[in-house]
């Protein structure tokens, strides 16, 4: 039996994972699910330039670029692994000498307040990250506990040393994003102050408190975006040791002379300058970095703790464990210490009975990242569907949300998958939440006719093209979120309600063209579209996909898609194919996330509507295929260095895949209580859950040539189907599974 480890398990965390290219992770500061995550911010590439996008600033959804030789400063709100973004609030940076306060340029960073750095002298580890900063000659050390972002700076030279704050600083920054800043000197000691933004958050409001442990000599601020009118304020210097500053582009600088030791403390909050100040002196009273350091680090190693895996090798083992670290990054919490927010409705609210969180990506997390939780951490799923919740009662649209973060929807991607992270907890018995409420909130959502062709949808029964783009992709995902509606009318006993959403699940087999075996976009006449390449995703009716893989997205019904799809035989060639053949480059030139090391054949693990694909051959008679499949997937798309990712990690939807592939089993219909097998990587594990019981899998003969599953027992039983049920793994025991060369062709068949 596998004892508890005595190595920390942060050693074998690498947050430098995905940091480069689609990775779009960030390296910095944060406890699992904080809603401050302090982080380096090494480019200000803006969104746009003479009203044209430009597309590198897609490479900084986090704010962090391994291959970069500068940083600008270090931020306190960032997204891990987006396709969009947004954020990087409160900038701060030390500097010394003349104030300058145009962050300058990679290529001229003396232009500027940025510093040169390099990785030799920048270490991170769950909770902490450090730097040294070459110009102004700055030890960078930094933390974070739940709500306040922890700095220390050691400058190494006894001069005018300074911190800048910038407000303007943010990610996908454009010229207007900044509606208002204020800032306040409350002491020598304290400011406080908020920002105001409209970007893919269009009401965003930040207020913050940040205190120093050494008094300001001096200080001034700068509002870098002129207005037409400054009122009487004109009469003051207010530039120069004033103690107030408000504007679109407000920037300070605060002097500690010639300090050499400073520590700063920032505390966030969504209500109040009294909800961030509460914060403050509730989380961090004292002024020990060591022991905020190794708090984080306490809280790190206990999440991290759940699993306890070991692997035929060293590399096996860190991706394992910075996978699980980046599926506890979020969604984050978003409350004060007395459990007040600002709700989407921009009104103040209070979480009565329930932690509220924000930074809900479910086009993405519904996959596995939310399963995840809903296994590990049942009671903070359950947390976050009443979250989900508050949304849906604070909506004006009467909707649960979509992709939503910081009091705000931003509509980004399709479906309405909220309802699949609800019906995936009812039927997995997660009991901390209210059902009833949760299934009218899921059938409301899923009849507002206004959203995305959802009014055609259910007068057409399936979405036309010429009345709403990315059809196919929206009628297929609408009718898998259908059917985890039908699953919750299921367990209520709704017997009307099920019928008619059973139906609705069922919508999907009218975008399939028997003709050509692919999904393909229709028109309101009925009339499939004529001009299709099943190799394109722009203008072919699908989103991030293209009609190879999105055809198979029948989760809800894999047997009927194989039948449509021609028989078993059919149905495998189908599969085999799309993983040995080839898609040229140009079918994915303007996708700006997807990138050839992310595709194996045509299949596209780096974008999230394929990841239960290699698991449907256990649906087929070669059920191990998806032995080998995953097996070949594991080590070609997750890499323990920083372009490790083959793309995004979208909020923790990828890293949840390599968790529970590499452990031998997926949820690939979340709002069914089954999960497919497949070959673990692990040698061993054992998966603590939190009402105390556990499960141990063992495996015997793991080596990288012995990939098949030979033999499988639960409890000493032989499991004889390619699927565990929810109940038999939370229930506990033992897994047993012996491995080999071959495949074990008599295994799982009917």
């Amino acid at each position: 039996m596998l004892v508890a480890q005595t190595s920390k398990l942060t050693t074998f965390v690498n947050p430098f994972i995905g940091t480069q290219n689609a990775g779009h992770t960030f390296p910095g500061a944060t406890v699992p699910f904080g809603s401050v995550q302090l982080s380096p911010d090494t480019d200000t590439i803006p969104m746009l330039v003479n009203g044209q996008y430009q597309k590198d600033v897609y490479r900084y959804c986090a704010g962090y670029q391994y291959e970069d030789s500068t940083i600008v400063g270090f931020s306190h709100t960032h997204f891990s692994g987006t396709g969009h973004s947004d954020l990087g609030d409160i900038l701060l940076m030390p500097t010394n000498g003349p104030i300058q306060w145009n962050p300058g340029t990679e290529s001229h960073p003396e232009k500027g307040y940025r510093s040169t750095f390099h990785h030799e002298k920048e270490r991170a580890s769950p909770g902490y990250y450090s730097v040294f900063l070459e110009e102004p000659m700055v030890d960078v050390k930094l933390t974070t506990s739940e709500r306040v972002g922890i700095h220390q700076y050691q400058f190494k030279q006894p001069k005018d040393n300074q911190v800048l704050l910038d407000l303007c600083h943010g990610i996908y920054n454009y010229s207007d994003k900044n509606v208002w800043c204020f800032v306040r000197l409350e002491n020598d000691t304290l400011i406080t102050g908020y920002r105001q933004t409209n970007g893919w958050a269009r009401t965003r409001t930040v207020y913050f408190a940040i205190s120093f442990s050494k008094p300001i000599q001096q200080y001034g601020f700068k509002n870098t975006k002129a207005t037409a009118y400054n009122g009487f304020w004109r009469k003051f210097d207010v530039e120069n040791n004033f103690p107030e500053a408000a504007g679109e582009g407000i920037k300070g600088v605060f002097s500690f002379g010639e300090e050499v030791e400073l520590m700063i403390k920032v505390s966030l909050s969504s209500v109040s300058i009294d909800g961030a100040l509460l914060n403050l002196t509730t989380e961090c009273p004292h002024w020990d970095f060591d022991q905020y350091a190794k708090s984080a680090e306490a809280k790190w190693n206990e999440s991290l703790n759940m699993i306890q895996a070991e692997f035929l090798t060293s590399e096996e083992k860190t991706t394992f464990y910075t996978s699980l670290y980046h599926s506890l990054l979020g969604p984050t919490l978003y409350m004060d210490v007395d459990g007040q927010y600002k709700g989407l409705d921009q009104r103040i609210h209070k979480a009565n009975g329930f932690t509220n969180y924000t930074t809900f990506s479910l086009w993405d997390t519904y996959r596995a990242q939310h399963p995840f939780l809903n296994l590990m951490l049942p009671a903070m799923n359950a947390d976050m569907i009443q979250s989900m919740l508050a949304h849906y009662d604070q909506s004006a649209h009467h909707m649960l949300p979509v992709w939503s973060h910081y009091a705000n929807e931003n509509w980004c991607m399709i479906g309405y998958h909220s309802v699949s992270v609800i019906a995936d907890a009812m039927v997995k018995k997660n009991t901390g939440f209210d059902y009833q409420r949760a299934f009218e909130a899921s059938v409301t959502t899923s009849n507002q006719r206004f959203y995305e062709g959802l009014g055609a949808y259910q007068d057409y029964q399936f979405v036309p093209e010429d009345l709403s783009g990315n059809s196919v992709s929206k009628t297929l995902e609408y009718s898998y979120d259908d059917w985890c509606i039908s699953q919750m009318a299921k367990q209520l006993k709704s017997d009307s309600l099920f019928s008619v959403y059973q139906k609705r699940s069922e919508y999907y087999q009218h975008q399939f063209d028997s003709s050509i075996g692919f999904m393909r976009p229709r028109f309101s006449n009925g009339n499939f579209k004529k001009d299709f390449d099943v190799l394109s995703t722009h203008g072919q009716g699908f989103i991030e996909g293209n009609a190879w893989n999105y055809s198979l997205y029948v989760p809800q019904n894999p047997k009927n898609l194989i039948s449509m799809m021609g028989g078993d035989k059919r149905f495998i060639a189908h599969l085999d194919s799309l993983f040995t053949m080839e898609l040229p480059d140009r079918y994915f030139a303007e996708t700006e996330d997807i990138m050839r090391d992310g595709i194996i054949g045509n299949y596209v693990h780096g974008n999230e509507p394929s990841h239960h694909v290699p698991y449907l051959y256990n649906f087929t008679s070669e059920p191990w295929k998806t032995q080998a499949c995953t097996r070949m997937i594991l080590p070609k798309q997750y890499k323990a260095k920083p372009d490790g990712l083959g793309g995004n990690d979208d909020c923790g939807q990828m890293s949840a895949w390599y968790l529970f592939t590499s452990l031998g089993f997926y949820p690939i219909a979340p709002g069914s209580p089954d999960y497919a097998i497949t070959s673990p990587s692990v040698k061993h594990a054992i998966l603590h859950f939190t009402d105390g019981k556990q499960l141990e899998i063992k495996v015997n003969k793991q080596s990288a040539k012995n990939m098949y599953l030979q033999s499988i027992h639960l409890n000493g039983v032989p499991v004889d189907k390619a699927f565990l049920t929810h109940s038999e793994i939370t229930n506990g025991g033992v897994i047993e599974i012996t491995m080999g060369p071959k495949p074990n062709k008599g295994l799982f068949q009917p």
